[in-house]
């Protein structure tokens, strides 16, 4: 059998593997918690490999960023459709807004995102090159400024005790404006592999076609499939006696995270981890901008309130969960503040997040938060040097210009600061 043929016999079993997660949720069928748990989650696992291959093969047409972005808001998709509804059921019901279970799972899927997926990413990186830095595109560090004005709005919320309109202004403003420039980045050439070297092969008019169909019929998978499944795991935890709160802002975002989790990793696994890293850092900017900024709009529809000042309501912990959730951005916004990733910075993120999960505490989350600021401050006074030209590059790719010298140098001690090619 011919390698093409392969190919597209891949293809066709990943679009199969979703028929039962859509057909399941159009029936309004929901099987057992553990068979859904493995039916919903093989869909999502296989709409992933069809977003992955559909979004690289759109890098012949598009530029990398916006073919990221448009990984990014898709992949994301999930995390909305809960937030969303879980902002619906705070306004409609006082008491659902009380318990602010929409602020556990964004403040969990985003803490997720860059507590695991950042440096999964990086370890898988390592594991195939055994090189002890990852280094993204010069281009990302327009993805970092804007997360870096996301965040340094987003953590002054908690002063406040609601999420007003005027956050969804300024949010949903900086997205579009990302978007925008994200869009004039020029189009690179890019080498395909596997499925994507397939559809690549075909001319223009039927690849873009089938480009298209994957991204679109990815996406409903994973929006059909990710709320069913993020309830299967909450039922199978709810036997644990687990409380509501933890399932809703650990295990949820569990299953709403891993479309774009799987999709950066299947990058890092075939020698692409910098690509993989720019759709983390890219749905971490559309999560902390669109997500947050239209769960008042939500809310107030539901609860059928309309003004300025008004919106989703905070109390302590709430604040508390979002001022950790803003320290742990700016402190990965340091990291990549000279756009390159090391061990020890990756598993600092990591072991920060994973040992938070057993400290019930409430004071803890206020000293981690501390903790993450710290981290922080040292990072960018270490790599000082480092942020002026990041900026330089993130002004240079919003004029639309090629960013010079492209290729980065070599590093003392014999590092090479560039993505190599992997080990297969």
């Amino acid at each position: 059998m011919s390698a093409e043929r392969r190919a597209w016999l891949t293809i066709g079993a990943a679009a199969a593997a979703c028929v039962p997660g859509i057909a399941f949720r159009l029936m309004g069928y929901h099987p057992p918690a553990v068979a859904g748990a493995a039916t919903f989650g093989l869909a999502i696992l296989a709409a992933a490999f069809l977003l992955s291959w559909g979004a690289e093969t759109a890098e012949m047409d598009i530029s990398q960023g916006l073919a990221l972005a448009i990984i990014a808001i898709i992949a994301v998709l999930p995390e909305y459709a809960v937030d969303f509804i879980l902002a619906w059921k705070a306004g409609a019901d006082p008491a659902e807004a009380e318990r602010g279970l929409a602020v556990a799972n964004m403040t969990g899927g985003n803490r997720l995102l860059i507590g695991v997926g950042w440096p999964l990413v990086f370890f898988l990186f390592f594991y195939r090159t055994r090189i002890r830095e990852l280094v993204v595109d010069r281009e990302r560090s327009l993805e970092l400024t804007f997360l870096a004005i996301a965040t340094l709005y987003v953590i002054f919320i908690p002063l406040r005790s609601h999420v007003s309109v005027l956050d969804t202004i300024v949010l949903v403003s900086l997205f579009l404006m990302y978007m925008f420039f994200t869009s004039r980045v020029e189009t690179e050439e890019v080498e395909l592999v596997g499925p994507a070297r397939a559809i690549g092969a075909l001319q223009a008019a039927p690849r873009r076609a089938i480009v298209i169909v994957l991204l679109v019929y990815s996406a409903a998978a994973i929006f059909a499939s990710a709320e069913p499944f993020a309830e299967s795991l909450v039922h199978i935890g709810e036997q644990f006696g687990v409380s509501e709160f933890f399932l809703i802002q650990w295990l949820a975002p569990l299953a709403s995270e891993s479309p774009e989790v799987l999709v950066a990793c299947l990058l890092a696994w075939r020698g692409r981890a910098a690509a993989g890293m720019g759709v983390l850092i890219s749905s971490k900017v559309n999560q902390w901008t669109l997500l947050i900024g239209t769960l008042p709009i939500a809310f107030l529809v539901s609860a059928g309130e309309f003004g300025w000042t008004v919106g989703l309501p905070l109390d302590a912990r709430q604040r508390d969960e979002i001022f950790l959730t803003a320290a742990q951005s700016a402190f990965a916004i340091a990291v990549f503040a000279n756009l390159r990733m090391s061990r020890w910075e990756a598993a600092a993120l990591f072991s920060l997040f994973a040992t938070q999960l057993f400290i019930t505490n409430e004071h803890a989350r206020v000293l981690y938060g501390a903790a993450y600021a710290v981290l922080c401050v040292v990072l960018l006074a270490w790599n000082w040097r480092s942020v002026p030209a990041t900026l330089r590059d993130a002004v240079t790719v919003m004029r639309g210009r090629e960013i010079a010298g492209h290729d980065a140098e070599e590093e003392p001690g014999g590092l090479v600061a560039i993505e190599p090619a992997s080990r297969d």
